[in-house]
């Protein structure tokens, strides 16, 4: 009676205990599976690669499956950029719009070069007193400085300029050596020229870094040294292994200098050739005032006069105060 009235309780009692925990069972599986369905979905990750068409995103996530950063990668984002040589080479990489990138240490913030070279040929024209005794003749010109912006430049220059004497000077010459005013009788002949270091500064009023022409003006101060040579046929001798002979030679004679400072003032033109280049065509013509020291000497007037002379100086005009114009032609870089 105790054996079955005990096995009929537990009995029951094993039943209820199951059915709970068989209506458990499936309430806890469905729950399990419902929260890993959400949670497997939000946990999933993006595609490691999604193909779209050109422009539109590759890779994308969006807020509602992740909760990092949007990154969006298109097409054209992945082929790579071809350099444009050209543009590399005017403008270092930097894109042609918007505010100009740096080039480094060569550039001012403007896209200029800080640094101003030339060289350039051309001629003087002597003016005032100095064409009655100098010829018109060759000249060079060199320079180079530091460059501010687009528009002031401060170099230093070389020039020489070939200044011969003019034929009426040089028969002067021949007649107070000789007492004949045929110097190609005589053999007598003359060189001259004017060379100097200055430093002028300049400004650019038009053109600047743009393409095509372009305007400056220029300031002119520095140290001018004035030659001139006379020269006669003169017999020398020469000797080698085979014997000694004479032959002929044009050789100075009289020679004269007159160091003094000069200032000058001129305007010049460019032209740019390529928007892709930095080199420009110039060409540029100056007023140039050497202040000469005046010294007294024997002139032709002494000579025609036959004014007595114990002196040394039989061509004072080396020391009269020297203008003259000088035009040049050549390239900036």
């Amino acid at each position: 009676m105790f054996n079955a009235t005990f096995s009929s309780k537990f009995s029951r009692s094993a039943l209820a205990l199951a059915a709970t925990l068989g209506l458990g069972v499936p309430a806890m599986s469905a729950q399990t599976i419902g929260q890993t369905t959400v949670s497997t979905a939000a946990a999933a990750p993006a595609p490691a690669v999604t193909l779209s068409a050109p422009g539109e995103p590759l890779y994308s996530s969006s807020s509602a499956e992740t909760e990092g950063p949007t990154t969006t990668i298109t097409q054209a984002s992945l082929v790579p950029a071809v350099p444009n040589f050209a543009e590399f080479m005017q403008y270092g990489g930097r894109p042609r719009g918007g505010r100009p990138r740096y080039r480094g240490a060569n550039t001012n913030p403007d896209g200029s070069s800080k640094y101003l070279f030339y060289g350039g040929f051309g001629f003087q024209q002597p003016v005032g007193n100095t064409y009655k005794y100098f010829a018109p003749d060759w000249g060079l010109q060199f320079g180079g400085g530091r460059q501010f912006n687009a528009h002031f430049a401060l170099p230093i220059e070389f020039d020489w300029d070939e200044a011969n004497l003019s034929k009426s000077a040089l028969g002067n010459q021949a007649y107070i050596y000789t007492g004949d005013s045929a110097a190609s009788d005589n053999g007598i002949d003359a060189n001259a020229h004017i060379w100097s270091f200055s430093i002028d500064p300049r400004y650019t009023f038009v053109g600047g870094t743009k393409d095509g022409f372009g305007a400056y003006a220029l300031a002119d101060v520095g140290f001018y040294h004035k030659v001139t040579n006379f020269t006669a046929p003169q017999d020398e001798e020469y000797c080698s292994l085979y014997g000694c002979g004479i032959y002929e030679v044009n050789s100075n004679f009289d020679h004269y200098t007159s160091n003094a400072p000069g200032f000058g003032a001129g305007v010049g033109v460019t032209y740019k050739f390529s928007h892709f280049s930095n080199e420009r065509f110039y060409a540029e013509a100056r007023y140039v005032f050497v202040d000469n020291s005046q010294r007294s000497g024997y002139t032709i007037a002494d000579a025609i006069a036959g004014e007595p002379y114990s002196g040394s100086n039989f061509f004072p005009a080396n020391s009269n105060r020297t203008t003259y114009f000088p035009v040049k032609f050549g390239l900036q870089f």
